[in-house]
């Protein structure tokens, strides 16, 4: 991806710090389940962020800040700067008026409008503010780890997260709330499927007019966003984690199914042929 010297979001917050007293989760197959359970929240996360965060002991550690010149701050702030222009020009097309969220980078520990958060969680969106969190670590994870490396994978987590702005702009997100408490866990969790590949999708559309809007990309960065759909599937996780895959679970959706709607966004561009829920389950 093509990004160094473009335009930069003034929407981003660092809140990384410097000191010490920051709540830290260790790695190995404690983050790994973590991971899996809670990576890309979409809606209301609050009572998982809380758990997560409270349940973990703390330790002091001395963290050290990159500054507020690091490369990881500029392209977080290129790509974010992208997506703002992008989803501006197809709300317009919509005749709606697109509210541009803004991205929380953090180091081991957050307060947000929706509890306290880890680096363990993953980055998540909070519709509380309309605002995205980051640890930056977790690009490391999300290479070294999950076997997903590259610059356009890392945009892809930013435009994932982005596209769960874009459901709460256009009120999907409020309808999953009102859905919960009339729901079984397991029939919320096939909905939170539904909108985690919605945002997917998205996604896509967001790469879609990367290309077509910016030509930015490079050769393979379709192919690193769908590697990292693919590293990030339910099933994958659970396979890695806990040796077995337990579909009821699902909150995220399959390796394919996360391919599948990345792919389509990008392919087709128009946010009409996004709509995963499908049958009414929202109505």
């Amino acid at each position: 991806m093509q990004w160094f010297g473009r335009r930069e979001s003034d929407n981003v917050d660092d809140e990384r710090g410097g000191g010490g007293g920051r709540l830290a989760i260790g790695g190995g197959v404690l983050g790994l389940i973590a991971a899996a359970i809670y990576f890309f929240t979409g809606v209301d996360p609050s009572a998982v962020l809380n758990q997560v965060a409270t349940n973990q002991p703390a330790r002091q550690e001395q963290t050290t800040n990159n500054g507020p010149e690091d490369a990881g701050k500029h392209f977080v702030r290129v790509v974010l700067a992208d997506t703002e222009d992008i989803w501006t020009k197809l709300f317009n097309d919509m005749g709606r008026t697109y509210e541009k969220p803004r991205l929380s980078l953090f180091r081991d520990y957050v307060q947000s409008a929706c509890g306290n958060a880890s680096s363990a969680s993953g980055p998540f969106y909070c519709p509380g503010n309309s605002k995205v969190y980051i640890d930056l670590s977790f690009y490391d994870e999300l290479k070294n780890r999950f076997g997903a490396p590259g610059d356009f994978a890392q945009a892809y987590v930013i435009a994932h997260e982005v596209g769960h702005h874009v459901q709460n702009l256009l009120g999907i997100s409020q309808k999953m709330d009102q859905a919960r408490s009339r729901l079984s866990e397991s029939a919320y969790n096939k909905l939170s499927v539904k909108l985690e590949l919605q945002a997917d999708f998205y996604a896509g559309v967001w790469a879609h007019y990367e290309q077509s809007m910016k030509k930015v990309l490079d050769k393979g960065d379709i192919e690193e966003a769908l590697n990292a759909a693919n590293a990030i599937g339910d099933d994958r996780l659970q396979k890695q984690a806990q040796g077995h895959v337990e579909p009821d679970s699902f909150t995220h959706g399959t390796s394919a199914q996360r391919m599948y709607w990345f792919k389509k966004g990008y392919e087709t561009g128009d946010i009409n042929q996004g709509d995963t829920f499908g049958n009414g389950d929202l109505d």
